[in-house]
């Protein structure tokens, strides 16, 4: 992991990252129902084209990502695919942790082989959102990096 001295990056580094496509109509619907629910906090959010991950991770992880969503754990494990959605979910508490706890009942092949499918057709499913930024409360804006 790359370590950055902005004071931007720095206060990332306390939070798990969710990296995503920024130009997936399906990811940017997965950040804004996650943003509501994640009262705690605890996640920031980047765009798999942005700088931020390649501040937080070297060339060689981010060619070896999927192009949909990522997890960066402030104790820097990454997550990907299944695991990253189904963390994401316990990571937003009450009955989210529960429904993440049965998903990872279900065997990783599986999860994945769904997770996979779902992203093949994700562009074709929803269309490319209109505006990579849209509008944020002032009090959200700063859960978003570059």
């Amino acid at each position: 992991m790359n370590q950055g001295g902005s004071a931007e990056t720095e206060a990332a580094c306390a939070h798990d990252v969710v990296f995503y496509d920024g130009g997936c109509g399906l990811c940017h619907r997965w950040v804004r129902f996650v943003v509501p629910r994640d009262r705690a906090g605890r996640f920031r959010f980047a765009p798999l084209q942005g700088t931020t991950i390649t501040q937080r991770l070297d060339a060689a992880a981010r060619e070896s990502l999927p192009d949909s969503v990522v997890l960066l754990a402030s104790d820097g494990t990454l997550r990907i695919k299944s695991d990253a959605a189904l963390a994401i979910l316990a990571g937003l508490g009450s009955g989210w942790r529960v429904l993440a706890a049965v998903g990872r009942g279900v065997p990783r092949c599986l999860r994945d082989g769904v997770y996979d499918g779902i992203a093949k057709v994700r562009h074709k499913l929803l269309a490319r959102p209109s505006e990579a930024c849209p509008l944020m409360p002032r009090e959200l804006r700063a859960r978003f990096l570059p």
